[in-house]
């Protein structure tokens, strides 16, 4: 006898299991804006396999002025709040520091706060590289950082200048894609540096960079897409030994 019961799909996984780039502290950026919201979108981490989060705020001069103090307070209300839930998730924060005068005043500072093993998620502006990239991203090594580039496909300056890319992964900087730009969420063309990227082995972590619900929207359908299954196993990446 034929059985005329669809196969029960199987739940939607990420290909690793600790997310090192997402917005769910709430209320301290532009991605979760309160507890509640946060809850949700964890929940939804959860159904993806995430089981580690190392949360990762803005620090950007002018906009989000982010303090080691303001990301303990919302990490430890969100946490009180999910213990009360019941919820068990594995959270953490580090941050994604913008390069301006900010993140050099912290770093002079000493108040950084950096992801285990001395990993620095960094981040370049969206309108040029920072004059001094290099020597900035050899600096932060020097005093013991191990600097991951956020997102560069989505730098449109790189695009027409992608020697750069192999330049600044030969040094040793870590890069770290979004999950988003190889869905297409950016459009085409960071899905297409994305993939160039991934085929030259030069991708070490994928994150979420979930910010919001449409943000989450998108990453559960490509998951559920052929381009997701075809890709997943040609990915060798460091997120769950971090």
């Amino acid at each position: 006898m034929f059985s005329f019961f669809k196969k029960k799909q199987e739940p939607l996984q990420l290909c690793f299991n600790t997310d090192i780039h997402c917005h769910v502290l709430p209320g301290i950026d532009d991605g979760s804006p309160d507890v509640a919201t946060s809850i949700e979108l964890i929940q939804r981490m959860k159904s993806w396999g995430i089981s580690r989060i190392i949360a990762t705020p803005h620090v950007t001069q002018a906009s989000f002025e982010n303090t080691p103090e303001t990301m303990g307070n919302a990490l430890n209300e969100l946490k009180k709040e999910l213990a009360e839930k019941n919820i068990d998730i594995d959270i953490t924060h580090s941050a994604e520091y913008r390069i301006d005068e900010l993140f050099m005043t912290h770093l002079n500072d000493g108040i950084i706060t950096p992801m285990p093993n001395n990993y620095l998620l960094v981040e370049n502006s969206f309108i040029q590289e920072p004059w001094n990239l290099d020597q900035l991203l050899f600096d932060l090594k020097v005093k013991g950082y191990k600097p991951i580039l956020a997102h560069p496909e989505r730098y449109i300056y790189y695009h027409s200048k992608k020697d750069r890319y192999k330049a600044i992964h030969s040094t040793g900087t870590k890069l770290q894609l979004n999950i988003l730009s190889i869905a297409g969420h950016y459009g085409k063309e960071e899905k297409q540096i994305a993939m160039e990227l991934i085929e030259k082995g030069f991708v070490d972590f994928i994150g979420t960079d979930l910010h919001n619900h449409r943000h989450a929207d998108a990453i559960e359908a490509y998951l559920a897409s052929k381009d997701y299954r075809k890709i997943k196993d040609r990915l060798h990446l460091l997120n769950n030994t971090i």
